[in-house]
């Protein structure tokens, strides 16, 4: 199965500082974009993640850079072999970890303090996929040309059943004082056929840029520097990260 993959971090048009991080296999990317052409079969693993920082200033983009870099390694370090339920009791202890890893940074730097980071990724391991969530960064699927969102927010407006609403209150995410933080993981190797595209982003898309428009761009064949224009077309009010990863035989 071979993958073409875009990705793109813009820090909008408003803010003076770009707090959200992209993960694409090995490579970190902000303010900046890529593409790169893979046959995933010629890996045991491979991811794909995003992260939204919090905190404000520099916090933010501290969180989000520590939250990748840290789970890039992690992930590249993972024993071989692991069944779906292993995988996740690793992917949960990481989610411990980097917790703490943020926690201590806000102990001992008080301009830290607080920070923290949405998490959001699709990740290849031995020949099965997994998404996995913390926050309310987003994972959709365009199958036969239509746009489902696959994550659910973790935000006030989620819980209050107000579907298709954004909340500025998020209920998870990785640091930021949350002592409760889980990642929603799920296995779907079953939802990878060619022709399918998934798309990864933060809210500075969604917010600016409705369903039915990214349906549209991404039927259109357009790469994920083309949304995040979009985005900035419409405001840019937040920074802007998006990947496109399409899937063909």
């Amino acid at each position: 199965m071979k993958l073409n993959i875009t990705a793109s971090s813009r820090v909008g048009c408003v803010r003076s500082n770009n707090e959200d991080m992209i993960l694409v296999g090995d490579l970190l990317v902000r303010n900046g974009k890529m593409s790169r052409n893979i046959d995933i079969a010629d890996s045991d693993r491979y991811i794909f993640a995003l992260a939204d920082g919090m905190g404000g200033h520099s916090c933010g983009e501290v969180a989000s850079a520590d939250t990748l870099g840290n789970l890039k390694y992690y992930f590249s370090d993972l024993p071989k072999g692991l069944a779906p339920g292993n995988f996740n009791e690793a992917m949960n202890e990481w989610l411990r970890s980097i917790n703490n890893i943020l926690e201590s940074k806000g102990m001992t730097d008080p301009s830290c303090r607080g920070m923290g980071t949405t998490l959001v990724a699709l990740a290849y391991y031995e020949h099965r996929f997994f998404w996995m969530n913390c926050g309310d960064s987003r994972l959709y699927r365009q199958h036969d040309g239509k746009l489902q969102q696959l994550t659910t927010d973790h935000s006030l407006a989620a819980l209050m059943g107000m579907t298709g609403k954004r909340s500025p209150l998020i209920t998870n995410c990785i640091g930021g004082g949350c002592t409760g933080s889980y990642l929603d993981l799920v296995e779907c190797t079953n939802m990878i056929e060619p022709g399918d595209a998934f798309m990864i982003c933060s809210d500075g898309l969604t917010d600016m840029v409705d369903d039915e428009e990214i349906e549209r761009i991404i039927a259109g064949d357009f790469d994920a520097d083309a949304l995040c224009q979009a985005a900035e077309d419409a405001g840019g009010r937040d920074n802007i990260s998006v990947i496109v990863i399409r899937v063909s035989e």
